[in-house]
């Protein structure tokens, strides 16, 4: 058991302290619990040789103070040792939700969104019930056994080894029963998990089920699932009603022996009615920590599970990282992140908080070199085949070729979505493993191809990448955009709610908002992948005017469908099956009759249909 639950002993040791002192009240508790009986047999047999109203209320009065001083014991023991339990798990959401933030892709393509969750709040509150009540329990039973046992002893020895000899039988049977609760509490939470899995996707993809009115085939799906964890839920809750009345049942028999053996023991004189009837409350003040073990074993293996399940997540390594990154080259910590104050309805209201900018190596230009880089994704064959290509800084590079010829994958390289083999990326002549990832993407603008808004306000969608932009400056981003006109029109301006993953937004919307989030950052480097293509050709115009600005000084990559996004810059490179097929301007790609050539010829005679 306790090799399953290491990976907790650090949190333990960092609150020591509270459960150093829960465990002092608990203590207290204890101590004066096990003098009730003590006085209300003294009580009994001082009553019995001379009765009288100030004696009831004396001995009235010393157990109603003992009982106080348990009662206010009990509250500071469950007041510490739960609180305690609640800071751990507060510490533990934390450490889970930070190590996920550093995981790559990858990880989440292996991972599904609703295990996470399951992970991220099942798991872990069933670890709390491990740390917090299971503890005071156990230790609770242990401790009051402590304080009892001898007392019982001296006033019967023989009475408490019949007691206590159906007690093995309760030991065996939690261990029998607790092997079999950790099993199906683990079957149970992957259960859970794809339930959550399963109806996150439901939820996202809301529209495409109505789409294929696929509404009953999801319901019908999803209440099998459904049917699958209640099953499991009431195996678990079998075993689990049968543990306690066994538990009962063997702690009756212990009561029974009790009153046999000891009303012997009164009859022969051994021990007085006074010590019987001390004995019988203490064997009663010992039936719920007793039963209570069944409560702790079912919460001690549910919370083992989850800390295996847990465990997984937390000891998977980071497969991008800064291992090999050169301290020099390491910008100042990266400032924290609060949303922007809440933005003004109209457009010129008093700015917010003042800008605090992403860090950013003033050292970086922005000069990308790709160096004979072939690249493959861990589980399929190799997507990029040798590509060596120069990109100097404060030039633009765009990108075309067909659906599935590696564009994405090779930008992604750059920021270190994916990591390329060692030397074969550079940076200002430098591998790109050599700057920390703090550094290197705060000096990158991105544009992905599936865009993602939060759900929040326009303005903190842009300025998600700059913790305190001021009006303007979103505004600005926006107008470079070709966004702004449109967000003023909405009732609540920059204000506007966009709903989950933008929701409420149209494609070319969304990711126009994109593109203004990537311009607000004023990167040296700024990547689009295929960001207009839900734009017709008159906005795309417009945003490319706008951007011509916001590209002067800074290296820009913009990968493209149209020959129309990729004609201005300063060079294209055509990617077919992962290799360069052909690379120059638009004027020298158009005299060598190859693959631009076509595109070019196709698309303008699609724009004259169009037009005609």
């Amino acid at each position: 058991m306790f090799p399953r639950l290491r990976p907790l002993f650090p949190y333990l040791r960092r609150y020591w302290r509270n459960f150093a002192l829960g465990g002092l009240a608990l203590i207290v508790y204890n101590g004066t619990k096990a003098m009730i009986p003590l006085l209300i047999g003294g009580a009994m047999s001082d009553i019995q040789h001379d009765l009288s109203a100030a004696k009831v209320a004396h001995h009235g009065l010393r157990l109603l103070g003992v009982a106080a001083v348990a009662g206010i014991a009990l509250y500071l023991t469950r007041q510490i040792i739960i609180g305690a339990s609640r800071e751990i798990e507060f510490d533990l959401r934390n450490d889970l939700f930070s190590h996920l933030e550093k995981q790559p892709p990858e990880f989440f393509q292996r991972h599904r969104t609703g295990d996470i969750m399951a992970h991220s709040t099942n798991d872990l509150n069933a670890v709390r019930q491990l740390l917090g009540p299971a503890i005071m329990y156990s230790a609770n039973t242990l401790v009051f056994t402590a304080f009892a046992l001898p007392f019982m002893l001296r006033i019967s020895p023989r009475l408490t080894m019949f007691a206590f000899l159906p007690l093995p039988f309760a030991s065996i049977l939690v261990q029998y029963f607790g092997a079999r609760i950790h099993t199906r509490f683990e079957r149970i939470q992957a259960m859970f998990s794809d339930i959550s899995a399963q109806a996150e996707e439901n939820f996202s993809a809301a529209r495409l089920i109505r789409a294929f009115t696929q509404e009953d085939a999801q319901i019908a799906a999803f209440e099998t699932s459904n049917q699958e964890y209640i099953r499991r839920s009431l195996l678990l809750a079998r075993l689990m009603a049968m543990l306690w009345p066994t538990l009962e049942f063997v702690l009756g028999i212990s009561l029974v022996i009790t009153l046999l053996v000891g009303g012997h023991e009164v009859l022969l004189h051994h021990i007085t009615v006074a010590q019987f009837f001390t004995y019988n409350v203490f064997m009663v003040q010992l039936t719920w920590p007793m039963i209570a073990i069944g409560f702790v074993v079912n919460l001690v293996q549910r919370g083992a599970a989850s800390v295996g399940r847990i465990n997984v997540l937390m000891t998977e390594l980071p497969s991008i990282d800064d291992a090999a990154a050169d301290p020099s080259l390491a910008t100042a910590d990266p400032p924290s992140r609060p949303e922007p104050a809440p933005f003004a309805d109209v457009a010129g209201r008093p700015a917010g908080s003042p800008r605090t900018p992403a860090a950013s190596s003033p050292a970086l230009t922005g000069h990308i070199t790709f160096n004979h880089l072939n690249f493959s994704y861990p589980t399929g064959p190799e997507v990029l085949h040798d590509i060596t290509l120069d990109i100097p800084a404060g030039t633009s590079l765009a990108i075309v070729g067909p659906t599935g010829s590696g564009k994405s994958t090779l930008v992604s390289l750059i920021p270190r979505l994916y990591d390329a083999p060692p030397n074969t990326v550079l940076l200002d002549n430098r591998p790109i493993r050599d700057y920390p990832l703090h550094t290197l993407r705060s000096a990158i603008g991105f544009v992905p191809q599936e865009t993602y808004l939060f759900s929040t306000t326009i303005a903190n969608n842009i300025a998600f990448g700059v913790p305190g932009a001021t009006e303007q400056e979103i505004e600005a981003a926006a107008r470079t955009a070709h966004i702004a006109t449109e967000i003023l029109d909405f009732p609540r301006g920059f204000s506007t709610l966009v709903g989950e993953r933008g929701m409420t937004l149209s494609g070319g919307q969304k990711q126009r908002t994109a593109i203004a989030r990537a311009i607000l950052r004023n990167p040296p480097i700024l990547i689009l992948d295929d960001a207009l293509a839900s734009v017709d050709t008159y906005t795309e115009e417009q945003i490319l005017a706008g951007l011509r600005d916001a590209m002067q000084g800074r290296t820009t990559i913009l990968i493209a469908h149209r020959v129309s996004t990729a004609r201005n810059a300063d060079r294209i490179a055509v990617l077919v099956h992962g290799r360069i097929a052909e690379l120059g301007t638009h004027d020298e790609l158009l005299a060598r009759n190859g693959y631009y050539t076509d595109l070019f010829e196709k698309q303008s005679l699609e724009e004259e249909i169009l037009t005609a």
